[in-house]
């Protein structure tokens, strides 16, 4: 592995929802993986993106030594075999890496193609990062002009016209279940943006009998009041399942919410009315093992994604006009970049970061999941 400039992660791309659950970071692991990382001899500069489509991070190494540390660090953290994560990994250096950033801000790397909440996301990474002093000269650069470049992608193109987000495409499933929303009972397990989103786009579609319930039940009762939904205790999600027609998940529990045996509890007081499941948390919130069970219909991210690709092919044209304004955006900023990485991965070494109080990494759907 050269230094320089690199990019190490895992993604939707070649990393299935199972083993991106392995891999994902909670608020907590992320911030202690960036006290790691600040005391890694070599390490210059370093940034953590963290969702549920990837986990990346960005950063300049003088050595391949400090690479080789970022990943058995991170490895480690997460108990995943070293050589396993080396099969499937995003490792990009330079210039591409540069190009990376600007696709990704972009959503031209998403599974839901030209989403918005991405480039939020990656704002968040950066700016945690930057507050706890691993960014420098260079990273700062290149996440400030890729943002500027992502702007440009979006505003110049129709990438984002007709767009499919995974709340529309949940709607749109369930609508095909029942025939329609209006009189659908919907529990929405979690408080966070994702979740929000999706319940909005059921309102949009005529739902009306909306329940909130989350682990904070004043976070609950604060968002059922602006939707003009009812709050639930989180407590009382599995002895009343029976009582909904759709479940849309997306906490940021560690460990399964919704259990295979609540599910059949709740599908014999209701046995002849489908019970719709979404599952858009990671790791996920639902035992997979109620997709067997008669009349119940289960969704996760990647199922969704699936759906959503079939617009893909229709705006074909409009990703290759993309791509080349975000290829041309990348030369020219890592034309800019490039002595100014190599001199600083040559530089003798920097005092390392100290690790005391930096800001938290977002945590996707703790309480933002994302792409």
């Amino acid at each position: 592995m050269s230094a320089g400039l690199f990019v190490i992660g895992a993604t939707h791309h070649r990393v299935p929802l199972a083993v991106r659950e392995k891999l994902s970071l909670s608020a907590q692991a992320a911030t202690e993986l960036q006290a790691e990382f600040a005391a890694i001899a070599g390490l210059r500069e370093f940034a953590v993106l963290n969702t549920c489509n990837r986990v990346e991070f960005y950063g300049v190494a003088a050595s391949p030594d400090a690479l080789a540390s970022v990943i058995a660090a991170f490895c480690e953290r997460q108990r995943f075999d070293a050589a396993e994560f080396e099969k499937i990994w995003l490792n990009l250096r330079g210039r591409d890496a540069v190009q990376h950033l600007v696709e990704v801000s972009a959503g031209l790397d998403s599974q839901m193609l030209g989403e918005t909440e991405i480039f939020g996301q990656v704002k968040n990474a950066y700016a945690a990062a930057q507050a706890g002093g691993f960014t420098g000269p260079v990273l700062n650069r290149v996440f400030q002009k890729g943002f500027q470049a992502a702007k440009h992608v979006r505003t110049n193109t129709a990438i984002t016209e007709g767009q499919v987000s995974v709340a529309n495409v949940a709607v749109d499933l369930a609508l095909n279940i029942f025939g329609a929303v209006k009189s659908a009972r919907i529990l929405l397990l979690g408080a966070g943006e994702i979740g929000e989103k999706t319940a909005k786009a059921f309102q949009s579609r005529g739902a009306a009998a909306l329940t909130v319930a989350s682990r904070r039940f004043e976070r609950a009762m604060e968002l059922a009041t602006s939707l003009g939904a009812s709050a639930m205790p989180f407590e009382q999600r599995e002895s009343r399942l029976g009582e909904f027609d759709v479940v849309v998940c997306a906490t940021s529990a560690p460990d399964l919410v919704v259990s295979l045996g609540a599910t059949r509890a709740a599908m014999q007081r209701r046995p002849a009315r489908p019970l719709f499941f979404i599952d858009l948390a990671l790791p996920r919130d639902i035992d997979p093992d109620v997709a067997k069970i008669d009349n119940v219909f289960l969704y996760n991210l990647d199922d969704l994604a699936k759906i959503a690709e079939e617009n893909r092919a229709a705006r074909e044209a409009e990703i290759t006009k993309c791509r080349a304004i975000a290829m041309e955006k990348a030369d020219a900023l890592w034309r800019q970049v490039a002595a100014q990485v190599e001199s600083l991965a040559r530089s003798d070494p920097a005092p390392a970061p100290s690790p005391s109080g930096p800001a938290p990494i977002a945590d996707p759907q703790g309480i933002t999941k994302g792409q």
